[in-house]
């Protein structure tokens, strides 16, 4: 009765059974809870006078456009 042998004998067959990738399982995905009220940077468009308005009381211009825009957003509803 011939059997087959536990390692191969063909020198091809030896080198290829080297180098046959591994098995490797994914590492499990950590997922992130996203900040809730996160800001992002972002480039728009707007009129000269529209920014000259807000930027006329100095710092904090980009904070009172977003708060105008969350006014504006608020209301639609």
């Amino acid at each position: 009765m011939a059997t087959t042998p536990r390692r191969p004998v063909n020198p091809l067959d030896a080198a290829e059974a080297l180098f046959k990738p591994a098995k490797k399982t994914p590492a499990a995905v950590v997922e992130r809870r996203a900040i809730p009220v996160a800001t992002e940077t972002v480039s728009i468009k707007i009129d000269g006078d529209v920014l000259a308005f807000f930027q006329e009381d100095g710092p904090g211009w980009q904070e009172r456009i977003n708060a105008a825009l969350r006014k504006a957003m608020e209301g639609t509803n």
